[in-house]
This record gives C-alpha cells, sequence and structure tokens, in this order.
C-alpha cells in the first residue's frame, strides 16, 4: 500500500500490495538501519546542497520539464558541463547513471564508498541501486526539506517496473497531502506508508504516528527515509490494511490505498504500490468501511480512491460509496475529481507499468482489462477524495456528501485538507441550529475571495 497537512509543494517533478497472509508485526525506527552511516550520509547530502532548487539549476526548467515526461537527455547535457557532488548525486540518483568511485568519494567525503555500498545505496559498478532525491514544501510548521528514498523508476530502469517497486513521491502523494488538515491531531495512522512521505508531513503536527505497509520492501524505504530525515516519532508495522493496528484507535488517517482495480487475471502484472489485490473497487470499500472501527470519535479520515460505476447489477458510483459510508455509521464527504471510460482506466494504468501502447504486449493487457470490466457491468470508473469522520455523539446531525467538479483541478489542490476540515465544521454549528437560529445567520465573504473588474 502506498500513502500520490496542508502544503504548497515544489518538488522536482522528476518523480513521477498483493493478497496474502495477514502479519502484525512491529518494526523499530532504526532497526535495518545503520545509524551511524546513515547520519554520515545525511551529513554528506546536506554539504553538497542537494536540494529540489539545487537541481533545478543545473539543469534548468527545460531539463525539470523533460524528467517529468521520462526524458533524461536534456537534463544529462546540461550536467555535462556541471561538477561539484550535487552533480554527482544527481546523475547517480536521479538519472541512474554511474559514477565511477573516486567522484563518489568526493560527493560522499564522510560517508565514502564503502560506507555507500555497505547501506545498499550503489553496487560493484558504480551504480544506484535506489533512488534517493530532495523534497521540499511548505508544511504546517513551515518550508520543510527532506530526503526520499524509494525505489529506482523506469527512467533510471530503462525498462518496465519490478512488481515489488516501491513507488516515491508523485502526484498522488502531493495530492493526499495536500488533503490532510494541518490542525494538530494527537495520534495518526499512516495506512499504506510506501516511501514514507506522508508519516513526515503529518509527523509535523501529530505526537505520535503508527506507519503500516504490507510490503516489507517498503517498510525498508520508510525506515531510510525517516532515518535520514532524523523523524523518531514514528513506528512502523508490517501487515494488510488495519490488521496491524486492530483495537487501536486514532484522531486522524491518511491513506493513499493501492486502489488501482486490476484484472485478477493470469499474466497481468500485479504492482505492489498500486494493487490490493481485491476484485474491482473492494480495497476502497474495504478501508472505507474498516476506519469506523480505527477512529475516535471526531476523529477524521483522509484517502485517496476510485470507485466503479455499472449497469444495472451496480449503479452510481458515488452512490455505492455514500452507502458504504452511511453502513460503517460515518460522516463522509466525497469529491470526484475524474470520470474515465473503461478503456482510457486501463490505457492510464498499463502505460504507468511501463507497457508502451502498440505493442503486442499492451493489446493483450488492455483486452484483459476490457474483459475484466464487461464482467461487472462497470461503465466508468471515478476517482478523487474522500474524508470520513467519526460523529462525535450517537445523536450528532449526519454529513453525507458527494460532488462532481465540474472541470479537473491543474495541479496540486493546495490548502484543501484545511477547507474542507472547515466544511465539517460549518456542518456542525448549523446542524445544530433550529429554524430561527439558521435565519439569523448572516453570510460573510471569506477573507481569500478577491475580486477582478474588467472594463
Amino acid at each position: 500500500m502506498r500513502g500520490d497537512s496542508s502544503c504548497n509543494a515544489a518538488v522536482s517533478p522528476i518523480y513521477s500490495p498483493s493478497a496474502g497472509k495477514v502479519v502484525r508485526r512491529s518494526v523499530g525506527l532504526t532497526r535495518g538501519v545503520d545509524a551511524p552511516l546513515t547520519a554520515l550520509l545525511r551529513d554528506d547530502l546536506l554539504a553538497a546542497g542537494y536540494t529540489v532548487d539545487r537541481l533545478r539549476q543545473l539543469w534548468g526548467d527545460e531539463g525539470d520539464a523533460a524528467l517529468a515526461r521520462g526524458d533524461r537527455v536534456p537534463a544529462r547535457r546540461a550536467l555535462q558541463a556541471a561538477d561539484g557532488p550535487a552533480a554527482e548525486l544527481a546523475r547517480l540518483f536521479v538519472l541512474g547513471e554511474p559514477v565511477a568511485d573516486d567522484a563518489l568519494g568526493r560527493a560522499l567525503p564522510s560517508l565514502g564508498v564503502d560506507g555507500a555500498r555497505a547501506l545498499g545505496l550503489v553496487d560493484a559498478d558504480g551504480r544506484a541501486l535506489l533512488d534517493l532525491r530532495p523534497y521540499s514544501a511548505i508544511d504546517a510548521g513551515g518550508a520543510v526539506q527532506w530526503f526520499i528514498a524509494s525505489d529506482l523508476g523506469e527512467l533510471a530502469l530503462g525498462g518496465a517496473l519490478p512488481p515489488e517497486h516501491v513507488l516515491g513521491v508523485g502526484g498522488a502523494s502531493l495530492t493526499l497531502a495536500a488533503l490532510i488538515p494541518t490542525e494538530p491531531a494527537d495520534s495518526v495512522l499512516d495506512l499504506g506508508t510506501g516511501c514514507g512521505i506522508q508519516s513526515l508531513h503529518v509527523g509535523s503536527h501529530a505526537r505520535r504516528v503508527v506507519a503500516t505497509d504490507i510490503s516489507p520492501r517498503a517498510l525498508e524505504r520508510a525506515r531510510l527515509t525517516l532515518a535520514l530525515n532524523a523523524v523518531d516519532t514514528v513506528e512502523l508495522r508490517q501487515g494488510d490494511l488495519y490488521s496491524p493496528v486492530a483495537g487501536e484507535r486514532f484522531d486522524r488517517i491518511v491513506s493513499n490505498p493501492p486502489f488501482v482495480i486490476t484484472p485478477r487475471r493470469a499474466g497481468v502484472p500485479v504492482y505492489e504500490y498500486r494493487d490490493g489485490g481485491r476484485v474491482g473497487d473492494a480495497i476502497v470499500e474495504e478501508v472505507v468501511r474498516g476506519a469506523a472501527e480505527h477512529l475516535s470519535p471526531g476523529g477524521t479520515a483522509h484517502l485517496l480512491g476510485n470507485w466503479e460505476y455499472r449497469d444495472a447489477m451496480g449503479g452510481d458510483g458515488l452512490a455505492r460509496v455514500r452507502r458504504w459510508i452511511d453502513e460503517a455509521g460515518l460522516d463522509g464527504w466525497v469529491v470526484e475529481r475524474e470520470r474515465q471510460s473503461p478503456a482510457d482506466y486501463a490505457a492510464t494504468w498499463i502505460r504507468d507499468g511501463g507497457t508502451r501502447v502498440g505493442t503486442p504486449e499492451y493489446d493483450a493487457l488492455a483486452g484483459e482489462w476490457l474483459d475484466d470490466f464487461a464482467a461487472r457491468g462497470v461503465t466508468a470508473v471515478g476517482s478523487g477524495y474522500i474524508v470520513l469522520r467519526r460523529p462525535s455523539a450517537p445523536d450528532a446531525v449526519r454529513l453525507l456528501r458527494t460532488e462532481v467538479l465540474g472541470s479537473p483541478l491543474r495541479g496540486t489542490p493546495t490548502g484543501i485538507g484545511d477547507h474542507l476540515f472547515a466544511g465539517l465544521r460549518a456542518h456542525d454549528r448549523i446542524g445544530a441550529l433550529d429554524d430561527a437560529g439558521l435565519g439569523a445567520l448572516r453570510l460573510e465573504v471569506a477573507p481569500d475571495v478577491t475580486e477582478e473588474r474588467h472594463y
């Protein structure tokens, strides 16, 4: 599972769980991480100025935009004229190019070449064994600069991703970060932590964070991410969905579950970072319904997900999500950001795995996906945001709201988490009023409204 505080994220756009035995295993933050070597690596990255802004300076806006498309040629050409530790680290961890031992030693003088190999950063040929890059954002406490460890992507691998791939920071990660309110919380569950990015975000405004994932490999990457950023307040646990936190409740749950609808058919690749091992949209239903048992009274959950629209067998997709929420006894606010046809949805995720359109492999996979949709009568797939809340009292006025955006949002929806949180509170204030109290209310212009006049 993977988790793509409201934040204005500025991250280099080069970033672009399968079912099994239920396990509950608590993993210490530093277990499996060499703390002294990790501290030396952190010192070297900071000394090198290995930041988002520095990388943009090295290859410019054109190189940055090209990397977002999976094209490293402009960045590579720009780095030919660059020298210094940041450039060598960018070649190694971003472009996936080999770096000679002497250059690596200059880039990581405290850690050294032997230390880099001991940490599993590079192989004997000087090639990176993982993706390690800077990340910057405006978080609840202000500007943050972090380092994120994940698996090498298509650009560095030169081909399709392996099934056990641990995703780095992508669009979904940034969207989820923006969906999380910045109000402090005592305890937070990061359900499906992946590389650990959401634990860093919620850790800035939570006393205690528990981060879970079914993938041991993901927990390894998250452990390194947390250690690199000197974060020691996150408890890592291995297991499927809520099994690692059975019997526990939290003030806040955040999750980008592995919701991608994948055919359960032979020959169709199963990617741990996006496939929850269920049929159709059942993984999202399971996360929604399960939140009721793991939220404290008044606690909220902030999720990404998708839902199927079906013919006479299942009906409207948003109505199905409303039913899940209602039957779980939760408040809910669902925003559908996009709706795709089965063919468009299949194409999106087949390409995401590295299979190119027009190849025999693509044609075979597209046929399997469309057959799978047809078997359930799926006519469309909606995707967007889900905010849940456990009512603070049994007699509280319930909120069940679903809406469809008239046009797709562009970029990261900055501040949407705080906006939706304020909406929940406004609902509570209005829901408690009688007719006279409601009639006495007066609308006010929000402080962030601007006026434009054109003559």
